[in-house]
């Protein structure tokens, strides 16, 4: 694996993005400047990250996103 995190990754295992190497690597995001801990997909080249919408679920129980855009910062917490 190389030292840089992938540019678009997910944590749902259903996604075609998930990535279980990557994340087994705890990966940190900084959108905007601001540490974010509750990022459930991100992509750096599109520079957009989706977050749960408060408690809220769909009708399968899947926490609503919501799509912030911005600017995308991820990293290794083990490189820190």
């Amino acid at each position: 694996m190389s030292d840089a995190p992938p540019d678009r990754l997910s944590i749902d295992p259903r996604s075609p993005h998930f990535d279980a190497e990557a994340l087994k690597r705890d990966i940190g995001i900084r959108f905007n400047g601001a540490e974010k801990n509750n990022v459930e997909e991100y992509c750096v080249s599109e520079g957009w990250i989706r977050v749960a919408a408060g408690k809220a679920k769909d009708r399968h129980g899947n926490p609503l996103l919501i799509k912030l855009t911005g600017k995308v910062e991820p990293y290794f917490r083990d490189q820190k």
